[in-house]
Order: C-alpha cells, then structure tokens, then sequence
C-alpha cells in the first residue's frame, strides 16, 4: 500500500507556484505525488479528491456535455493567474464556455490581438488575430471572445457543416421551463453573424461565407441541424422551426422542431430521454393524439435515422409529404 502523501501546508491554497512550494519548506519529491498536477508551466495544482468531484450518474449528452464545460472552466480559471491583461481565451476553448455544441481542444486556446505575440506556454495553444476581428466579454470571470467571433474563429477547424450548427447554437432563442420564447437570452443574432464575416479577411473566410446562408433561427441541437441540411440536400421543401401548434381555439396543443404547414406534418427530432423518460412518453402519447384530432401528421425521428449508418431520415418524411399531398 503506498504512503498517503505529506498534508502541505494550508497557506499555499490548491493553487501555488514550485517557487512559492520550496518557501513553505515543501520537497522536490513531495511537488512529484500523484495528488498534484502541473496543467501549465509554473503552477502546482492540487487534484480534486472524488467528493470534490461533482458524481452524477447522468450519462446523457446533456451531462456530459456539462462535464466538459465545467473540466475547461476549471483549467481556466487555474490558468487564468499566468495570463496578460490584454489576453482572451478564443476558439473551441471559447466556443466550451459559451456552451456551444463543440468539443474542447487538447490545450486551452489563448488568444490577443496584434501587435501583442501569441503566449506560449505548455499546455497552451496560443493565437494572435486583428483587432478588428474580435470582440472580448466576461464569462464567470474569464476574458472571452464573444459568441459571433468564437464563430468566426472556428472556422479553421470546423467544417461548413459544423460551422452551420454551431451557428445555428449561437442565434437559437431558447425557450423557459413553461415553452415561453426568451430572445433575451439568445447569445446572438443573425444579423451580427452577417456583420462579423464582413468585418474584413481572415482565415477561413469562404467556409463562413458558405454556412451563413444556411443558418437558421430555431434548431435546438445539432441534430436538429443535420436533420435540416440533410432535408434540405435532398430536395425537401423548407420547414418552418420551433413551432407551436395549436388547435382552432388557440389551446397549445405541443411545440416542434419542424413544421411543413402546408402539408399539415410534423417533425420530431427525438434524444434519449423520449424513451427513458415515463412522464416524457406519457406527455408525447398525449401530444400525438392532439396532433392527430386536428389532422397533424407527425414523423418521429431519433439519431441512427439521421446519423445512422443506412440515414432514412430524409426518405421518411419525403415519403410522408408525399402522402399528404408534395409534388416534388
């Protein structure tokens, strides 16, 4: 069984440089235990211990994607003592702490405007970019670049079609727990995408310009997205997003994420929870039902019908809007 390593001492915090770790009297060999860690050049962290930890068994995309979030804010803010006045995390580092549906980088992304040199630093990737092709705000205390231009950036990494969900992400207008739109709280608007690829050249510029267009305000997810620019590949009519639907007295009957309105039909884009969830179930047999007394027909779609390795998902609703009356 292996020692428990040495308490250090209280005044060095779960935070402190190896300079300020020899000042206490702590060892070289003490700074090496495996409950310390060195994420960046110069500092000395300690390692959460598992209560510390926040321990939920939630596995689902929503969770995880919450993990993420938190594992880049906590290194950011670690890293946040090193970093120069005039610096700013940008890129997919970025894209995490606006809660946009991108995966993290291996390092931090750090970035400052020219004529200031990109830091560099292990653990760190570092960026520097014009002036006029960033806008910097504070997110939980961070220097961020703001939601249009963590959309611009990315765009050396991303593909047109990533580009266009996680634009899509940046103008969604999300909606309270009782289904009220809140546009107050979307993180942007189309209007300000436009205004961010004119602002000049930069790298990835024709890829923006290629997913502009095709950005929309009403997607709620990635896979809503994709449903969308598979719909719209293949011929498909273009739907109308986030709608409620309503019965001839104006009673809320149910709100979808796709609605040809002229062929009476409904597109559900369905996660995880549509099947784990029994009160989720109990809402959508009774939504359903109401859909159908009003001469709705709704498609049901999940993941392997749009992402899956034979995707049907565009074949089944061409098939329904046929059925109710599209002539392709």
């Amino acid at each position: 069984m292996s020692r428990r390593p040495r308490t250090l001492p209280a005044e060095l915090g779960a935070t402190f440089t190896p300079a300020q770790a020899r000042a206490e009297g702590v060892t070289a060999r003490r700074l090496r235990a495996q409950d310390l860690e060195r994420p960046f050049r110069g500092l000395v962290v300690v390692r959460p211990t598992e209560p510390e930890r926040e321990t939920n068994e939630d596995s689902s995309p929503f969770a995880r994607d919450r993990a993420k979030r938190e594992e880049v804010l906590r290194l950011a803010r670690i890293y946040r003592p090193l970093m120069s006045q005039h610096a700013f995390f940008i890129g997919r580092t970025a894209a995490v702490l606006h809660g946009l549906p991108v995966a993290p980088a291996k390092h931090l992304e750090v970035g400052v405007c020219a004529p200031h040199r990109a830091p560099r630093r292990r653990g760190i990737t570092g960026r520097q970019i014009a002036p006029q092709l960033v806008s910097v705000r504070e997110i939980d205390g961070l220097r961020v670049t703001g939601p249009v231009a963590t959309w611009a950036t990315l765009a050396t990494m991303l593909s047109v079609r990533e580009l266009i969900a996680v634009g899509d992400a940046v103008v969604r207008v999300p909606r309270d727990t009782w289904g009220h739109r809140r546009p107050e709280q979307a993180l942007s608007t189309i209007d300000q995408l436009h205004a961010v690829v004119a602002a000049g050249r930069r790298p990835g510029l024709r890829k923006l310009c290629e997913a502009l267009p095709r950005i929309r305000v009403g997607s709620a997810s990635p896979l809503e997205t994709d449903y969308r620019v598979d719909a719209e590949s293949a011929g498909l009519p273009e739907a109308e997003l986030d709608v409620e639907i309503r019965d001839s007295g104006g009673r809320l009957l149910g709100i979808s994420e796709f609605f040809y309105r002229e062929f009476g039909l409904v597109v559900e884009v369905e996660g995880d929870h549509h099947r784990t969830s029994r009160e989720q179930r109990n809402r959508d047999i009774e939504k359903y039902a109401a859909y159908t007394a009003i001469g709705v027909e709704a498609v049901r779609l999940t993941s392997a019908h749009i992402r899956g390795v034979n995707p049907r998902a565009t074949e089944m609703v061409r098939t329904a809007l046929i059925r109710r009356g599209w002539r392709p």
